[in-house]
């Protein structure tokens, strides 16, 4: 059989890098197994059966693809889930031969329920899914983990503590939940190589606490507060998005990034002062400097296109 594979967000983000899709990687490990041929789908040839993956809901759907094509991926079906002998494989990254890591998940799902996230509805709540040396690479010592609350899962914090001291670099992409490190964590952490940030995640004030306790933890354990990185959810209420900015710059060198709101499945859409605030006062690091309503001040066209007392917090 003649496979053919479709990347959504690689298509359409062709022109920048984007991160390797777990499934595809897993459903080509699976059919090469079976003796299949397995390669990117083009319009142009006539293919067995064809794999399409969307993670994002905002990613366009390709028209062109075959009426039959098996689609995946929470951008088409936040319930539908690979077949078991498929999500079993290791998967294949010959097809992305730019990835020189190893991608992975220890547990999957996640027991909060925060109403911006899909996945306690996708993956149920947190359990164990992998040992990490079922993820690793021999030709790569890095390791990124995509797991959503590792920290949420005594299965996930041994496998952690397992891994240290073994020579292999890891990165915790989605970003760990600060309330749940303690001091024993803590060690955990910083006995860990990173690849280079200790990640975090910040959505809500009252998160900020404690983000700001556990930096002193880290600094207490030698870890600059330049390896930390914070992810940021921004809604429409710019003002105590930024009051999370604030108070968590004083971390002198601290590394934020922020996302503005958007479930195109619910409506929700970012206004252009979201995208202001995230594309250019976060991302242009003018926080560093400024707050948000000193940049807004400082630019009169800004202030004038984004029509601020409208749009700011409506």
């Amino acid at each position: 059989m003649i496979i053919g594979l479709h990347d959504s967000e690689k298509e359409h983000f062709k022109h920048k890098k984007t991160f390797p899709n777990y499934a595809l990687m897993k459903i080509s490990a699976y059919h090469k197994a079976k003796g299949d041929s397995v390669e990117w789908w083009d319009p142009a040839k006539d293919y067995d059966l064809v794999y399409s993956s969307k993670i994002f809901d905002f990613t366009e759907e390709n028209k062109d693809l075959p009426p039959d094509t098996i689609k995946g991926g929470t951008g088409y079906d936040i319930e539908k889930k690979l077949p078991q002998e498929i999500d079993d494989m290791y998967p294949d990254y010959s097809i992305y031969p730019d990835c020189d890591y190893a991608i992975g998940y220890i547990t999957r799902g996640c027991p909060n329920k925060c109403p911006w996230c899909y996945v306690p509805r996708k993956e149920g709540n947190i359990k164990p899914y992998r040992r990490w040396t079922e993820l690793v690479r021999y030709d790569t010592p890095d390791l990124i983990l995509m797991d959503n609350n590792i920290l949420a899962s005594e299965y996930g914090i041994s496998q952690l503590k397992d891994m240290a001291g073994k020579g292999w670099r890891i990165d915790l992409n989605q970003g760990m939940d600060a309330r749940l490190v303690t001091e024993e964590i803590a060690d955990v952490l910083a006995s860990l190589q990173w690849i280079k940030y200790f990640r975090f995640s910040c959505d809500t004030v009252s998160q900020v606490k404690h983000i700001n306790r556990v930096a002193g933890l880290l600094a207490e354990r030698g870890i600059k507060p330049y390896r930390l990185f914070v992810y940021l959810l921004v809604r429409k209420d710019l003002d105590e998005a930024d009051y999370r900015v604030q108070q968590l710059r004083k971390h002198k060198g601290i590394h934020l990034y922020a996302q503005a709101e958007r479930n195109e499945g619910l409506g929700i859409r970012p206004n252009k002062a979201q995208l202001e605030f995230t594309n250019r006062y976060i991302y242009g690091n003018l926080y560093r400097k400024e707050t948000w309503k000193e940049y807004i001040n400082k630019r009169p066209w800004v202030k004038q296109r984004l029509e601020v007392s409208n749009d700011c917090n409506d």
